[in-house]
C-alpha cells in the first residue's frame, strides 16, 4: 500500500497569472507543506537588479547581475498577521515591489541567464531536503523536481489569466490599462515557452488542468480526486486529519 510520503513534493506548472500560486498555496495549507512561489525567486533577483544598477533602461548587464547573487538572500515566510505568503531578500519583505509590472517585464530576460538559473534552482532543490514542499513555476516538474511525486500543469485562457492579472494590479492601487496587461502576459509567454534554457513545458507524467472557468474550490476538489488515484483514502485522511489538528 502506497503512502503518502513525508517529504511529498507537489511540483506546479504554468503561464504566468494561471492562478498557479493560489493553487499551490491552497494544496500546501491542507497538506501541511512548505510553500515555494520559483517565480518570486527570479522576480526577487530582477528587483535587486533594478534596484542595484545591473538592469537599467531595458538593458540588463549579465556579468554585474550574476556578481550580486552572492549578496541576496532570498527566503519565504508566512505572515499570520495578514495571512498571506511573502517573499524577504536580506531581511526585507518585497512581495508588493515584486509584483510590479516594471519587475515583471524583465523577469523573462532575467530567466534565460544561465548563471541565474543554476543558482535558484540549486537554492529551490535544498528548500525539498528537510521537508515536503509545494513549488510553483515553469521549470519545476521537468527541471528542478523531474522525480516530484506529484506533477500538475495548469492551462488558463490568456483573456481571462490578463483580467485575473488587471485586477489584482488595480487592487493594489497600481493603474495599469488592460491591453498593457495582456500584451505584457502574452510576451511573457513566448518568451517562456521558447527560450533555450529550461522553457516552459508539460512534463510527460504532468496531469493537466484546465482551471480557466474553476474556483479554487473547484481546483481542489479535483487535486483530491488526484491524490486519492495515486495514494489510498485511509492515508490521505489521516494525513489531512493529523494537519488540522496541529
Amino acid at each position: 500500500m502506497n503512502q503518502i510520503p513525508d517529504k511529498l513534493v507537489i511540483a506546479i506548472d504554468a503561464h504566468s497569472s494561471s492562478g498557479k500560486s493560489t493553487f499551490a498555496k491552497a494544496i500546501a495549507s491542507e497538506l501541511g507543506l512548505l510553500y515555494i512561489d520559483s517565480g518570486a525567486m527570479y522576480r526577487a533577483v530582477t528587483w535587486y537588479g533594478l534596484q542595484n544598477g545591473s538592469i537599467t533602461d531595458s538593458l540588463i548587464d549579465e556579468k554585474a547581475l550574476v556578481e550580486q547573487l552572492d549578496a541576496m538572500n532570498i527566503e519565504f515566510i508566512y505572515n499570520r498577521k495578514s495571512k498571506r505568503h511573502e517573499t524577504i531578500l536580506n531581511g526585507i519583505n518585497i512581495e508588493d515591489q515584486i509584483r510590479q509590472i516594471y519587475v515583471s517585464q524583465y523577469v523573462s530576460p532575467v530567466s534565460k541567464i544561465g548563471m541565474v538559473r543554476e543558482k535558484l534552482v540549486s537554492l529551490q532543490r535544498s528548500y525539498a531536503k528537510n521537508t515536503g514542499v509545494v513549488m510553483d513555476g515553469r521549470d519545476i516538474g521537468t527541471v528542478v523536481f523531474p522525480e516530484a511525486d506529484i506533477k500538475i500543469f495548469l492551462v488558463s485562457n490568456v483573456n481571462i489569466r490578463a483580467e485575473r492579472r488587471f485586477k489584482e494590479l488595480d487592487s493594489k492601487g497600481q493603474t495599469v490599462p488592460f491591453d498593457e496587461v495582456k500584451a505584457n502576459i502574452t510576451d511573457r509567454d513566448h518568451q517562456d515557452s521558447t527560450r533555450e534554457l529550461s522553457p516552459l513545458k508539460k512534463a510527460e507524467d504532468a496531469m493537466e488542468l484546465d482551471n480557466s472557468n474553476l474556483t479554487v474550490a473547484q481546483q481542489m476538489t479535483w487535486f483530491r480526486e488526484l491524490l486519492k488515484q495515486k495514494y489510498p483514502v485511509a492515508a490521505y485522511e489521516k494525513k489531512h486529519n493529523n494537519e488540522q489538528k496541529a
